[in-house]
């Protein structure tokens, strides 16, 4: 996927380009440090690491299920 498709703060499916043999994790598009693609950073979800985005080969899109919903917990 090419990174003039990220969108800010979007989740994607990536794998690292320094360690191939890891499997896909979850990254998140970061505009910590500006707004502009320039700018832009991955983070790993649970981490407070930011990695450049050329450390990920970005697979595709994260999709949000749908069908499915969290209730609140007094319900």
């Amino acid at each position: 996927m090419s990174v003039a498709r990220l969108e800010p703060n979007g989740f994607y499916w990536g794998r690292s380009t320094k360690r191939r043999d890891e499997p896909l994790t979850i990254v998140q598009v970061s505009t910590v440090f500006g707004r502009d693609p320039e700018y832009w950073t991955l983070t790993v979800p649970g981490s407070d690491q930011h990695h450049m985005v050329g450390d990920f080969e970005i697979i595709a899109g994260v999709e949000a299920p749908a069908q499915y919903y969290l209730r609140d917990a007094a319900e």
